[in-house]
């Protein structure tokens, strides 16, 4: 099996820490993750999102729905250098989010609306991570999703669940891939989206 998670460069690691250092600064006043993880941010959350990098490397521009705390977004556009257009409809997070680009220097764009109402271009990845269930997720997802594009999801051990009911309403191909950071996790890589 191929490790996920990408030996990223000192600028890199420089980079990834210049955003947690903001991250600290800002959770306190904007509740970004929750308390008890700061003790564990680079295991939980920022090693948890590269997982997804090699998934998103190579392409054009990708889309993160619901970026939150930046994760994954932030941490993919800081991995790989490839834009990401960030759509957060909490505005104190989005605020965050333009600094958090600022700081690290990430080819971020951050689109401060509900995922509904977003007018974006569609992008050939669209990526997620902890948002909704994936029958939910598949609904915001295709209207953003570029013909012959994929979405990469970090999910949890409900994924297959999600999966048999998502197909209910979805035509699509699926890789699996385990999660190398949560031993209930896995990584689904969603191509050929089609409505049934």
């Amino acid at each position: 099996m191929v490790d996920l998670i990408p030996i990223v460069s000192r600028e890199t690691q420089e980079r990834l820490q210049a955003f947690v250092t903001l991250l600290e600064k800002w959770n306190p006043r904007i509740n970004l993750v929750s308390s008890r993880d700061m003790a564990h941010v680079w295991e939980r959350h920022v090693r948890d999102s590269l997982q997804i990098a090699p998934l998103v490397e190579g392409a054009s521009a990708f889309i993160d729905l619901g970026s939150g705390g930046g994760f994954p977004g932030v941490i993919t556009a800081i991995a790989t250098n490839v834009p990401g257009t960030l759509i957060e409809a909490d505005q104190r997070k989005a605020a965050f989010l333009r600094e958090a680009a600022r700081v690290t220097q990430a080819p971020i764009t951050v689109v401060a609306e509900r995922i509904e109402q977003a007018k974006v271009e569609p992008a050939p990845v669209v990526t997620a991570r902890a948002l909704a269930a994936l029958p939910k997720l598949l609904e915001w997802t295709a209207p953003f999703l570029a013909k012959g594009g994929k979405a990469v999801f970090l999910k949890g051990q409900q994924a297959e669940d999600e999966l048999t009911e998502a197909r209910r309403n979805w035509h699509m191909d699926v890789s699996i891939h385990p999660s190398v950071t949560s031993h209930d996790g896995v990584i689904l890589e969603v191509s050929n989206l089609e409505r049934v």
